[in-house]
């Protein structure tokens, strides 16, 4: 862990575009969420782009929704967003020498209005284990498993 940002790396063997995809439709997101906290894509466009918002229903001990906004975004490179109290879900993309892709995925408090709160709330170290189950998901989907 670095500075107020978790991350975690996985080998997909699929070509980064085919992982973009799958990161740029946010009615893609339950699929591949391995938190157990994102239920369902509510509202938003099919494809995600710099600025765009969507909103998603959660649950975490109650459900209830939440609107993200596309912070960063580099096509088949990376891609950001952030919700109102402005911590980032960023993913990166490396092609690798095989064809594959290396995915990064980070959760990043250091862009939060409070990170100090993020820092005594247990959602840094919740994050961690919500990626590490995350990325196998992302992994079977982009290669059609």
């Amino acid at each position: 862990m670095t500075e107020r940002q978790v991350s975690r790396s996985i080998e997909v063997d699929a070509p980064p575009s085919t992982v973009f995809a799958l990161l740029a439709d946010p009615r893609r997101h339950p699929d591949f969420d391995g938190s157990g906290t994102v239920q369902s894509s509510i509202s938003g466009p099919s494809r995600l782009s710099l600025g765009s918002t969507f909103g998603v229903g959660m649950r975490i001990k109650l459900p209830y929704r939440i609107s993200n906004t596309v912070v960063e975004f580099e096509e088949d490179k990376r891609i950001a967003w952030r919700h109102f109290n402005r911590h980032r879900w960023r993913y990166e993309l490396e092609p690798t020498a095989t064809g594959g892709t290396t995915v990064t995925e980070t959760f990043d408090w250091s862009t939060a209005l409070v990170p100090f709160l993020l820092d005594r709330s247990g959602f840094p170290a919740a994050n961690a284990r919500g990626i590490e189950k995350t990325l196998p998901r992302l992994k079977a989907l982009a290669e059609g498993r």
